[in-house]
């Protein structure tokens, strides 16, 4: 394949960075919200978490076909349709009237969400050289740590407008976005493989196993496992038949001749478990800030800002530093950043914590994030060859989302277990700030818990991490970089 010269590289780059801009800020203007939501809707915590989950489901859901398809279909083509679904959802999500309803408009979320987000890896990968790799991937993660900023911020602002401007300012973006994918993308793949039909039970043994897994999990850990446990034991279940299907499955859905390269394997096993240690980290903290804490959505945006700081100091830096020097020793060091900074959370957080000192540690974590994504998204990347492009980031998009979500129902689990109902619906819906300190004691305790748990998570990542770099040699792909 040709890859593309001049200016087009840079165009394409605009275009994902847009798009990561969009979910970051979609992400991070929701949370803030979650409390505001919880009362207003009068809605349950487990309908809450999956107002939330929704969205990253439906995408976990859909990344390896939206890849599949990409490579079938053209990635420009599900990319602008992913920016026209997620708009047109947004803006029907700011009319919801009930829980449900909003948690069905979140799944039609996801899906424009999942054709982006499972293209945007392999539409730069197309785009760029592999010695320019690194940088391109550390700019949109530069850009995702703006959406960070900003998102918890504007979400913050725009609660006290209503939620439902939460949604509603994600349309314009969305429009922009989708009419500026159509302008300036291009089919970059030498010829689209149109011949290989879809995995027909591998789709429907993954939907429904992965389905049921996450339900069954959020059930039992915020409500009752004897209801939970039996729908996660079908789902774990029906993924085990997917695993088997896709071995012997002509044209699957799942390609595991993948994972032959070692350092691919090992590098889509450290980005799993460090994606566990921070969607999780966020979701808690948001609710420590506005439950325990009693700070308005304002303050606690402007709280969570330090790490998405650190991210976007780090990540650009970090993409330079790979493309030069290679990536497995920044991996190591952003791991080894990132563990030490969960370590000392979960010793220091208390309800009289001093911010100041959150505010170091969040800004740690997101320095170690920035180290770490960039160049294990390059690694990962530059060893698959270009027509696998698109289901390599598609597998990769799988891992994190998987990983996120497990994190959140796991802690969730953890820190709302041992909680009194009515002391739960407080925390959760921000009104806990008044409750004597003896009484959030049980969320405390489980918060730190949950802060122990990510630090394991996070080491373990670093030690794959080392374990990859000690055990497999750094050649890149020829494909890379044709």
């Amino acid at each position: 394949m040709r890859r593309p010269t001049g200016s087009y590289k840079w165009l394409a780059l605009s275009v994902t960075g847009l798009g990561a801009l969009l979910a970051s800020m979609n992400s991070g203007t929701l949370i803030i919200a979650l409390p505001t939501l919880m009362r207003d809707l009068h809605a349950s915590l487990f309908s809450l978490i999956w107002i939330l989950l929704a969205y990253n489901l439906t995408q976990t859901v859909l990344v390896l076909n939206v890849g599949r398809l990409s490579d079938m279909l053209g990635r420009k083509n599900l990319y602008v349709l992913g920016f026209a679904v997620f708009s047109a959802a947004s803006l029907a999500a700011g009319f919801a009237g009930s829980a449900g309803a909003l948690i069905a408009l979140r799944v039609l979320q996801g899906v424009g969400g999942g054709l982006m987000i499972a293209n945007s890896s392999a539409i730069v990968t197309d785009a760029f050289p592999r010695h320019e790799l690194g940088l391109a991937l550390g700019a949109n993660q530069m850009l995702v740590a703006v959406g960070a900023i900003a998102g918890p911020i504007i979400g913050g602002w725009l609660t006290t407008l209503g939620w439902s401007w939460v949604f509603w300012f994600n349309v314009p973006l969305g429009v922009l976005g989708g009419v500026w994918a159509a302008l300036n993308l291009r089919e970059t793949s030498a010829a689209l493989d149109r011949k290989d039909p879809l995995d027909a039970w591998g789709n429907v043994t993954y939907a429904a196993g992965l389905g049921l897994l996450m339900i069954g999990l959020s059930e039992g850990g915020v409500q009752s496992w004897a209801t939970g446990l039996p729908i996660a034991a079908l789902g774990a279940l029906l993924l085990a038949a997917f695993a088997v299907i896709e071995t012997r499955a002509r044209y699957p859905m799942l390609d595991l001749s993948l994972f032959s390269d070692p350092r691919f394997s090992l590098g889509n096993a450290t980005a799993f478990l460090n994606a566990m240690t921070r969607q999780a980290l966020t979701f808690l903290l948001v609710f420590y800030y506005q439950g325990a804490r009693g700070l308005d959505p304002v303050s606690a945006g402007l709280a969570l800002v330090p790490q998405a700081a650190g991210l976007l100091i780090a990540a650009p830096i970090a993409g330079r530093l790979a493309d030069r020097n290679g990536p497995d020793q920044l991996m190591r060091w952003g791991l080894a950043i990132t563990t030490a900074s969960l370590a000392a959370l979960a010793l220091l957080i208390q309800l009289n914590t001093p911010l100041v000192a959150l505010a170091g540690l969040m800004f740690l974590s997101g320095v170690g994030g920035g180290l770490f994504n960039s160049p294990n998204t390059s690694s990962i990347m530059g060893r698959v060859p270009a027509d696998r492009r698109g289901v390599a980031a598609g597998l990769r998009t799988l891992l994190l989302s998987v990983g996120g979500v497990l994190s959140i129902i796991y802690t969730l689990g953890v820190v709302a277990g041992n909680l009194p109902r009515d002391v739960m619906f407080k925390v959760f819906s921000g009104l806990a700030s008044n409750l004597p300190a003896a009484t959030l004691e049980p969320f405390i305790h489980g918060l730190k818990t949950a802060c122990w748990t990510l630090t394991a998570l996070s080491a373990a990542s670093l030690g794959i991490s080392s374990l990859r770099a000690a055990r497999t040699p750094a050649r890149v792909a020829v494909a890379a970089d044709d």
